[in-house]
């Protein structure tokens, strides 16, 4: 239900300006053109490339017998040239100029066919070119950043999931960790040289193609293999863990050039899945485990980290102890939009139902962040407890081991009151327990005995808490506990 409610009711932020994301139907983008251009000439542009790579060849020709003679290309109006195309290695960015105008209300319906022609080929957005300032306007139908052009997709609740692909940081894959190359572990001891074994995954030298591609490298800094690494400059060193921008020569009766991507990502490379388990342990030596640099450990991507509700986005909400949450949730609608008040209501109502379910079963201290693994027997117990009481089944039976581990002696009587509603809605609860309040509230008491493991197995006591007083057995350890 958290994730609905961004989904739903989040206002979104761009992650590049910190603006608030806006959208616009094709009416509302004709009225705010009209308003900031009447009697100024603009070029109407379709964005159908941002920011990536390729000659664009096939492109143009398509654009070209679509009927479009002007393009934009990296913020410069071009004609399309037959067999025009641009430099393959080089990030470009691709508008289609679909109309040239000075802005007149008496032009109102070529500019409403302009506009609609613009949406249709930018897939929903469209950019305005104003030709006295040089400036670029943005409008999208999707969420868009009014400055920079940055769109979101529509949200969905796995948008807010890091189990989601959609959703997930694609640095850690919603792990909140990473694995990074320890340099210490690498080079543990700066004074001796590449020679002598400096470098740790390599060992001592060998003639072999990585040592000569490193010493390659090094003579580019008036260096060897032989030079203590303490010696090496900075650049150097770099060169060899992370790899060289050039191609490094290796001398031989015929000189060759050859690619060198560094000593880092050979070791990555062997911490992939794909690699057996002897070359990941390897691997797995010169590394360490560090919060995600991208996310900061909150395990979402960044579009999903720029939704808010009330100045919060669900990672910080997913952080706060379920109690402060509660409180949270109870105060947070009048601090909510006109629009937010419309679409939340039902959904906080659903979300506050479920945390005070927690709450009840004495969880107030966890948070929703809280790894699975980090909790205890009874803690886990407790909150498949709060889940069977919210889904309101009846005629089930449910068993619980000891679900008093780990809960404080006074918060006892909210677990039995828990306990109590699950029975109370047509349900039979057995408790396995030790705790005198649990043990005191239970209708049918059933003592097992009178020892413990091959000593016991036998049902020395049976019967209500009422008959318990009446009961003198000497085999029944828990009755002669609970009369004194």
């Amino acid at each position: 239900f958290l994730r609905l409610l961004y989904a739903r009711a989040g206002e979104a932020y761009s992650y590049l300006s910190g603006k608030k994301m806006v959208r616009y139907t094709e009416e509302q983008v004709i009225d705010l053109i009209i308003r900031d251009y009447e009697g100024r000439r603009i070029y109407l542009l379709a964005p159908v490339v941002r920011n990536r790579k390729g000659h664009y060849k096939e492109l143009f020709e398509t654009i070209r017998r679509k009927g479009y003679l002007y393009v934009c290309v990296d913020g410069e109006i071009r004609e399309i040239a037959h067999g025009m195309k641009l430099d393959r290695y080089k990030n470009h960015s691709i508008e289609i100029v679909v109309d040239k105008l000075c802005v007149q209300q008496k032009d109102d319906k070529r500019l409403h066919a302009s506009v609609a022609t613009a949406m249709q080929q930018g897939e929903g957005q469209l950019m305005v070119y104003d030709a006295e300032t040089e400036t670029v306007r943005h409008y999208s139908k999707r969420l868009m950043c009014p400055e920079t052009g940055l769109s979101y997709r529509d949200p969905a609740p796995h948008n807010f999931s890091f189990n989601s692909p959609q959703g997930a940081c694609p640095r850690c894959k919603g792990l909140g960790y990473v694995s990074l190359i320890d340099m210490d572990k690498v080079i543990p001891d700066r004074n001796l040289s590449v020679y002598e074994g400096a470098i740790q995954p390599l060992g001592k030298y060998k003639n072999s193609m990585i040592f000569w591609q490193i010493d390659a490298l090094l003579e580019k800094y008036d260096a060897d293999v032989k030079t203590p690494v303490k010696d090496l400059p900075e650049e150097a060193l770099n060169e060899i863990l992370n790899g060289s921008m050039d191609r490094v020569r290796i001398k031989s009766q015929l000189d060759y050039y050859v690619t060198y991507e560094g000593l880092v990502k050979y070791i990555q490379m062997m911490q992939e899945n794909e690699t057996s388990a002897s070359a990941q342990k390897w691997a797995e030596q010169f590394s360490k485990t560090v919060t995600c640099p991208e996310c900061g450990g909150r395990r979402l991507n960044k579009e999903a980290l720029h939704f808010r509700m009330a100045d919060k986005n669900i990672a910080e909400l997913s952080a706060m102890d379920i109690g402060e949450l509660y409180d949270w949730m109870l105060h947070v609608e009048e601090r909510l939009t006109d629009r937010q008040r419309k679409i939340a209501p039902e959904i906080l109502k659903e979300i506050r139902s479920r945390l005070k379910f927690l709450m009840d079963v004495g969880l107030d201290y966890l948070s929703l962040n809280r790894s699975s693994v980090s909790l205890s027997g009874g803690e886990s117990q407790r909150i498949r407890l709060a889940t069977q009481i919210g889904s309101q089944l009846v005629n089930v039976l449910y068993i619980l081991d000891e679900p008093s581990i780990g809960l404080h002696q006074r918060d006892n009587r909210r677990l039995i009151n828990s306990l109590k509603a699950l029975r109370d809605t047509g349900n039979t609860v057995v408790v396995v327990e030790h705790d005198e309040d649990i043990l005191r509230a239970a209708d049918w008491l059933i003592d097992v005995g009178p020892d413990a493991g091959r000593l016991g197995g036998e049902i020395v006591y049976e019967g209500s808490l009422d008959d318990v007083a009446k009961e003198t057995s000497p085999k029944s350890h828990t009755v002669n506990y609970l009369n004194g």
